[in-house]
């Protein structure tokens, strides 16, 4: 029997004006890879709103975003460190620091697992901290905060970092801010810990788009950000030399004729570089999209329900055979299998329960 594999879930704890919370804290499942039938582990509790997580390079540590408006006595969120148990995968709680901005709601560590990325939204600003050898978060080694504003009067008249990503050759970190309707270009000094403008230091995407999670193709030409506000993937092209990005095309991730309300939220390249996939809340559905490899350019394949509401986010496993979905406001993960030669997604009336759960990591 084959080893199954283990996916960490970070949920909400406490409500919000768009959710009511179920959870305790962070999830562990484990997945049959042949059936893709999941199963609960464990849980880590007395975490307040771990609702994104990441992972150390070496596996050995996660980091979840505390995403809280107030911290510490302040307006500010919180990003927490657990060293994680390589027998059985529990969690041990390190240490917590602020993020200087409130809600931060994505965050990343770079390749040489040296320094913690983190996006604050209702900040509207960035955070970096450098990692330890133990994996403790030190204190803040840089901290930008965005200006600026864009068309949609509800969502955009003020900066709302939604995702820090940073570039396959870990030069440069990119900042999608919903509110500016720009990606953010940032150099990366993992010497210091410091974050300078790039010679390009943002691209626009279009007026009210909303940019939220920005993905990379495995051969590092194309870059893929997913727009929250009006549902739609920009393809870029990506200059490894100087970070730049060049767009190409904006595509709708929804149906034709669809009229109802909905925003996306995640995105991901299939690790095969052939598919693009993007989560729909409100159409609830997992938009898939072929990549042409020669222009990076997409077309649209079609969609998948999740078979429940609000798909915050998904992951694809590793081998790239599984996606996961996780039903925020339905309390489900879904499991699909992937046809490696269309893209298509093919229910394995596989699912678990688990409650409001808003971020998936593969460990």
């Amino acid at each position: 029997m084959a080893d199954p594999m283990y996916i960490f879930v970070g949920t909400y704890t406490r409500n919000l004006p768009h959710v009511q919370a179920k959870s305790e804290g962070i999830y562990l499942l484990a997945m049959d890879p042949t059936s893709g039938a999941l199963s609960n582990v464990s849980k880590t509790v007395n975490v307040e709103n771990p609702s994104y997580l990441t992972l150390h390079p070496n596996r050995k540590y996660l980091y979840a975003a505390n995403e809280v408006g107030d911290f510490g006595g302040r307006s500010s969120g919180a990003v927490s460190a657990f060293a994680i148990d390589s027998a059985n995968g529990a969690l041990t709680f390190l240490n917590q620091e602020p993020t200087d901005g409130a809600a931060p709601c994505h965050l990343s560590v770079e390749k040489t697992g040296q320094y913690l990325l983190t996006a604050n939204y209702t900040g509207g600003s960035v955070a970096v901290h450098p990692i330890g050898s133990d994996g403790r978060l030190g204190k803040m080694s840089d901290f930008i905060q965005h200006v600026g504003t864009s068309v949609n009067p509800q969502r955009q008249q003020e900066p709302h970092a939604h995702s820090f990503t940073v570039s396959p050759d870990n030069r440069f970190a990119y900042a999608a801010d919903l509110g500016m309707d720009k990606v953010m270009i940032y150099a990366l000094n993992t010497e210091q810990g410091k974050l300078t403008p790039a010679t390009q230091p943002w691209v626009h995407v279009h007026p009210g788009a909303g940019p939220r999670h920005f993905d990379f193709h495995p051969i590092g030409r194309y870059a893929y950000v997913i727009n929250e506000l009006d549902s739609t993937i920009t393809t870029f092209a990506y200059e490894e030399s100087s970070g730049h990005l060049t767009e190409l095309q904006a595509l709708s991730t929804l149906p034709v004729g669809f009229e109802g309300r909905s925003h996306c939220a995640d995105i991901h390249v299939h690790p095969s570089g052939n598919f693009v996939y993007g989560s729909n809340r409100g159409h609830d559905s997992i938009a898939i999209f072929a990549i042409d490899q020669s222009s990076g350019l997409l077309t649209a394949v079609g969609h998948e329900s999740t078979q429940g509401k609000v798909p915050r986010n998904f992951a694809i496993d590793p081998t790239g055979i599984f996606l996961l979905a996780a039903n925020q406001n339905t309390d489900t993960v879904v499991v699909f299998r992937i046809d490696q030669h269309t893209g298509a997604l093919i229910p394995t009336g596989q699912a678990l329960d688990v409650p409001t759960p808003v971020c998936l990591k593969f460990w």
